[in-house]
């Protein structure tokens, strides 16, 4: 529960455009790098996976993922202004956009050994990217994880007309 004190948040302008999707994904990648490390980060993810069979990775992905997408509030960024907070205050105050959403999601799972990606994604032109989300890998397929909708594992945005992906 927020407890009104101040979290460390990446507030900044960023460049508009390709540019901006870059370097907004170089921080979630950054950021997802030093946290999957957190003993908090960690110990969430165990607790998720406890009760599943060992070497159940479907299972731990769609723990993982469910728990994110079912207890952490979608809310949009302050207006004009991009953010992405670490994992740790996404945890914190219970809410975040895609990408705070995607930056908890991949931390969790890289933490318990499960590689990722982050995918932007853009609809009305081929460059203006409007939303972000991670990928796992479960042997050689990508499965893709959309945090903010209410669908299981494996859906993604359908009809993209531009994508990014930045390996973690």
């Amino acid at each position: 529960m927020y407890t009104g004190d101040p979290h460390p948040a990446m507030l900044g302008t960023l460049p508009d455009g390709e540019q901006g999707t870059r370097a907004t994904l170089k921080v979630m990648v950054n950021l997802v790098r030093q946290y999957r490390k957190s003993i908090r980060i960690r110990d969430l993810a165990l607790d998720l996976v406890r009760p599943l069979a060992s070497r159940d990775w479907p299972g731990e992905v769609s723990a993982v993922f469910n728990w994110v997408r079912d207890n952490i509030r979608y809310t949009r960024d302050i207006r004009n202004v991009e953010t992405v907070q670490t994992p740790e205050v996404t945890l914190e105050v219970e809410q975040g956009d895609c990408d705070d959403k995607s930056v908890l999601l991949a931390s969790l799972l890289e933490s318990i050994g499960h590689p990722t990606r982050f995918i932007a994604v853009g609809f009305k032109q081929a460059g203006a990217y409007s939303h972000v989300l991670v990928q796992t890998r479960i042997g050689p397929r990508w499965i893709p994880l959309d945090p903010i909708m209410p669908f299981d594992a494996g859906w993604s945005p359908p009809g993209p007309r531009a994508v990014m992906i930045a390996h973690v």
